[in-house]
């Protein structure tokens, strides 16, 4: 061990005493110089275990540290060349809290001490990239024999010993307030010892219960420690504290896409009601829902710390997207990834319905062998009128026409048809043509019984009838009514007016029970291949937002796409459109002395969304100012 550094300069009032392993690193050192030291020996994979069962037993409290280091040195077989590998693998592998850090250890040169169990060797030439000279690591140090194999360590060193980080905070007898940030108990002892302040254990890493338990603050990053400390870090806000609810049985990965990054999510199987959601909103950050959940303006009332929504599917029309815009909420969906899903389902069903399939399987069910071609058709030379020329009506189109069917569509929008699809002058004019009418349109108000028992008369008699787009759209009597009659030769339809809240509740409806009529429930974009797309780019998207502000693809905001800055801060503010409001951020700016590097701005009818990068010379004073100007909705340091 070094002596303790003589500091002719005025002691610092608060020192920031940091461990190495899993805290600093993201691993173990040791465990990876014993991957490379006993790469290709026999007893490798054994040794590897044992090593790793004994720093869990030591950093846990379990085990003496000093009989735990001499065992695991024993099983190591390492090399001196084995150093300068270790520490170029371990290079790729600090904490990523800390990394992005890098600014705080080199504006507090002299506050921060490295104290180790670990070894100097390996140590220094890693903290040095961060600033943190040689003189402020305390660790132990390696002996080797004359060939250059590790034999053992400096057992003089404290460090080496039971207890060692308690005998040496005594030595060093540090003058001011020293705050301990690591993920083991021996970390902790410091604070047992009465030698620190506060004692954090940090969890980004590796989360040891024994050592949560007894820690002042459980930190999931070096972002929350600074966070509460009020110490300048490279993001705004801790994001452990960003909290995600995802519900309605959202594919796995979204919540993994979260948690990777940081946030803290909690999941829930089914949708909630408004009363519910309005109780588990109040402390959600970013809300992650399907097609059941209604986000209401009273919910938003309820959702002070909300930053943004995800619609974890096509439709939004479960959201209130003008209530969000003025609470400043931004919404993302997926507006294509599950369009394949439902194009597949809905050719599916217009086979099977041209086919009678389903009504001669439930006669098989029934022990009736009825082989006949009666109401059987192919698809092939059919005419397919397709009702919402969107994603998926076109993808449907350009598919239907590769099997042979003769495409038409109709769109409230002027959209080019794609191959030989012919676009319709009017509804009834498709209605009035068409074998097979299927339905691909959104789900807005305005939309309501688009087909309802008018539509029905407009049709061909024995006309195929699907709908995969929203419940609300299709007068459900009457297309009962048509069936009955015969005037609607089969059905498929996979959403509804209302819709079970859970797998639980009974599904109800005057269709159940029809001949000819496939029911599926709300499944058009269910296949693991949609759910995994979907899982993937709306947290993509959402998290985005979050860190860069970027509200491309946005169902609600002003779509701006941002360049990636360094350097800088990056502040993002909402306001009602009213005049004049940019002239007052930049007025509050120029008052203060900051420089603007760059600056976004735009509007719809309702909001003005202004980025702007400023550099890193600002007072909190202007942060205040800039959330006081009026007619503020939302504001927000991005980083």
């Amino acid at each position: 061990m070094q002596d303790t550094p003589v500091n002719t300069k005025p002691h610092p009032s608060t020192y920031y005493v940091i461990d190495f392993d899993s805290t600093f690193m993201q691993v173990e050192a040791m465990d990876e110089l014993a991957m490379i030291s006993l790469s290709g020996h026999p007893e490798a994979e054994g040794r590897l275990i044992k090593i790793k069962e004994l720093t869990d037993l030591a950093m846990c409290g379990q085990l003496s540290f000093a009989k735990a280091l001499s065992q695991r040195l024993a099983l190591l077989g390492a090399r001196q060349a084995d150093i300068a590998t270790t520490v170029k693998v371990l290079r790729n592998k600090v904490s990523a809290s800390f990394a992005r850090n890098e600014a705080f250890f080199r504006a507090h040169q002299g506050q921060v001490l490295i104290v180790s169990s670990g070894f100097r060797e390996i140590i220094e030439p890693i903290v040095a990239e961060f600033g943190i000279d040689a003189a402020h690591v305390y660790a132990n140090t390696f002996k080797y024999d004359v060939v250059g194999n590790i034999t053992g360590c400096d057992q003089s060193n404290p460090l080496a010993q039971d207890k060692g980080k308690v005998k040496l905070l005594h030595q060093l007898a540090l003058p001011g307030d020293v705050y301990v940030i690591g993920d083991g108990y021996t970390d902790y002892e410091i604070r047992e010892a009465g030698l620190a302040n506060k004692f954090y254990a940090f969890t980004e890493n590796i989360e040891r219960a024994q050592v949560v338990e007894v820690a002042d603050h459980v930190a999931a990053s070096l972002d929350e420690i600074l966070y509460i400390n009020q110490l300048p870090m490279s993001i705004s806000y801790p994001k452990n504290r960003i909290n995600v609810l995802l519900l309605e049985n959202i594919h796995p990965h979204a919540a993994q896409v979260f948690e990777a990054e940081g946030y803290t999510v909690e999941v829930a199987s089914g949708a909630l009601s408004e009363d519910e959601l309005c109780e588990r909103i109040q402390q959600v950050s970013i809300l992650g829902i399907r097609s059941k959940t209604q986000v209401t303006e009273r919910v938003l009332a309820s959702a002070n710390k909300l930053i943004a929504i995800g619609a974890f599917c096509i439709g939004t029309n479960q959201i209130d997207t003008k209530a969000c815009l003025r609470k400043g909420v931004a919404v993302f969906n997926a507006p294509y990834s599950n369009t394949r899903s439902v194009v597949e389902l809905a050719l599916g069903e217009i086979i099977l319905l041209l086919r009678n399939v389903t009504e001669k399987s439930n006669q098989m069910h029934n022990g009736v062998w009825n082989k006949s071609a009666g109401n059987s058709f192919e698809i092939r030379g059919k005419r397919l009128g397709i009702i919402g020329y969107g994603s998926i009506g076109t993808q449907l189109s350009v598919l239907a026409e590769s099997l042979g069917m003769q495409v038409v569509y109709y769109d409230i929008v002027d959209k080019l048809g794609l191959g030989n699809a012919h676009k319709c002058k009017s509804l009834d004019d498709l209605l009035q043509q068409s074998d097979i009418v299927t339905l691909h349109i959104d789900g807005r108000k305005e939309n309501t019984h688009v087909i309802g028992a008018r539509e029905f008369d407009q049709m061909k008699d024995g006309v195929v009838f699907v709908n995969l787009s929203r419940g609300h759209v299709v007068d459900v009597d009457a297309l009962v009514a048509n069936l009955k009659s015969g005037k609607v030769l089969g059905a498929a339809l996979d959403v509804f007016p209302y819709e079970p809240a859970n797998n639980k509740e009974e599904f109800l409806s005057p269709l159940r029970g029809l001949p000819n009529v496939i029911l599926t429930p709300h499944i058009g974009g269910s296949t693991e291949e949609a759910q995994l797309n979907i899982a993937t780019y709306v947290p993509d998207k959402l998290i985005e937002y979050v860190n860069t502000g970027s509200t491309y693809m946005s169902v609600n905001f002003p779509n701006i796409q941002l360049p990636t800055l360094t350097n800088a801060h990056r502040l993002m503010h909402v306001h009602h459109n009213v005049p004049g409001i940019l002239a007052r951020i930049n007025s509050v700016l120029a008052d203060q002395k900051v420089n603007i590097m760059g600056q976004y701005l735009k509007t719809n009818d309702v909001i003005g969304y202004v980025i702007t990068d400023v550099d890193r010379s600002y007072e909190k004073d202007t942060i205040a100012e800039l959330k006081g100007i009026t007619d503020t909705i939302k504001f927000r340091v991005l980083y």
